[in-house]
């Protein structure tokens, strides 16, 4: 498919999940490389744009055919614009068929309502400039009387095959689709009518107005207040400072982190510390708190750093797990194991799930969980969509979140938050963690090793 709109002649070429243009009307993105046994959408909304898909569709039969065949790389470059996406998907037989999936744009208001409300919150701008879609500024629009996220019955298919409902074909595009909007949610909304350029540029004329009118309303009500004659803040114009900006010196560029934490001071200085104090205990402490101190100023630094959550304290419990991660010493080890009531084997494999996945690794572990039925529902339709019909493993649900692999020393579980972790059964009987976790159950469960 070409790259190139000739109605208005403005080139829109792009690699997949990169395009570049992202100011103009439509975008094309070619043809992805084929992947089997991964999920289509990992991001929340991707998912949302899915479920449309499929809660939409009258029949399933044609779903999967389409998952196959988006698997396969069937389907062609995919152009996206206001209300339509297309792309070319080919058959087995060889046999090609202009697909497409309309969704109505937004009209202007409805664009107004979003635009003001997004300006009224920063951290919505700055979630889209991160490129995510959060699900309060979905809620916060859909307050608003924007829907963001297409519904029941909302993408409307237009096949080749002429046929009268969803196809093969637009169920191929569609999957295709939510590749795309898990990397870019931009995607999604130049499908509701506006490109990224002009969505930014009027979110940042917009937000220059509302601070222009309330500087101007606090002036006039200073000014009624004291009735005292406004006069001219002190400073210089904005104009002429733009206009100097060049010549004046840069800021010198900030410190370089340390390459490694400080060592701590040693404290064998051959007598023995008052208290019974364990010398070498302390100076392990020391170290690791000099290491977390880098590790907390590198992160402070990083870009974005802002938007990132605050991390949960960790209990006594969780925090002997990350010690004792970071060394390799028995002593230390021993001492750590005893002070939780953890045998050493037990410590050891606390230590394997925070290698793996922190203190939510260490959770799924060490914690029960029984998921609410919304929950196991989400669990078992991922397990359903993970493999195809004959690829399928035969997987025991044991409870909890957990499903054993019939026959194998391999087990998945599924935790709250939604990711799948696999486990191998030890010879000793004990499961531990074989993996880091996933959001498809069948990429998971590839970490396990065929023996136990």
């Amino acid at each position: 498919m070409s790259g190139r709109d000739d109605r208005n002649g403005r080139g829109t070429e792009g690699g997949w999940g990169g395009a570049d243009g992202r100011d103009e009307i439509e975008r094309t993105f070619a043809a992805p490389a084929p992947v089997r046994g991964r999920g289509f959408a990992h991001s929340w909304w991707g998912r949302a744009w899915l479920k449309a898909l499929e809660e939409t569709a009258l029949e399933g039969e044609p779903l999967k055919k389409g998952r196959r065949q988006a698997r396969s790389g069937s389907v062609g470059a995919v152009s996206v614009r206001p209300g339509r996406i297309t792309a070319v998907v080919q058959d087995q037989d060889g046999s090609a068929y202009r697909s497409d999936v309309l969704w109505q744009p937004l009209s202007d208001e409805g664009w107004d309502r979003f635009l003001d409300m997004a300006v009224d919150r920063a951290g919505h701008i700055a979630a889209l400039l991160d490129r995510e879609m959060p699900p309060h500024l979905v809620e916060d629009a859909a307050a608003a009387g924007v829907e963001l996220l297409p519904g029941i019955g909302d993408l409307e298919p237009e096949c080749g095959c002429e046929a009268w409902d969803h196809c093969a074909h637009s169920a191929a595009l569609c999957y295709q689709m939510a590749r795309l909007l898990d990397q870019d949610p931009f995607v999604l909304l130049l499908m509701r009518g506006r490109g990224e350029r002009r969505l930014l540029d009027e979110l940042q004329m917009r937000s220059v107005a509302r601070a222009s009118r309330a500087a101007g309303a606090g002036t006039d009500e200073e000014a009624g207040d004291t009735e005292v004659p406004v006069t001219e803040a002190a400073g210089v114009p904005a104009v002429a400072a733009f206009a100097v900006r060049d010549s004046l010196p840069p800021l010198p560029a900030p410190p370089p982190l340390p390459g490694e934490a400080g060592q701590p001071p040693a404290l064998d200085t051959g007598t023995d510390p008052a208290g019974g104090a364990d010398a070498d205990a302390l100076e392990f402490l020391a170290a690791d708190a000099a290491a977390r101190a880098l590790r907390i100023l590198s992160d402070a630094l990083a870009p974005g750093h802002e938007h990132q959550p605050l991390e949960r304290e960790l209990t006594v419990r969780q925090d002997a797990v990350r010690l004792a991660a970071t060394t390799s010493d028995t002593r230390f080890l021993a001492r750590l194991a005893t002070g939780t009531g953890r045998e050493r084997a037990e410590l050891d494999r606390a230590v394997q799930a925070w290698r793996y996945g922190g203190a939510a690794g260490l959770a799924v572990l060490e914690e029960e969980w029984t998921p609410e039925p919304d929950a196991l529902a989400r669990a078992e339709a991922a397990l359903h969509a993970a493999w195809e019909d004959d690829e399928r493993p035969r997987l025991l649900p044991l409870g909890g979140g957990r499903w054993s692999l019939a026959g194998t020393p391999a087990q998945l579980r599924y935790a709250p938050d939604g990711r799948w972790w696999p486990y191998r059964e030890t010879p000793d009987g004990h499961w531990t963690p074989a993996g880091p976790p996933d959001q498809d159950p069948a990429a998971a469960l590839a970490e396990v090793p065929a023996q136990g």
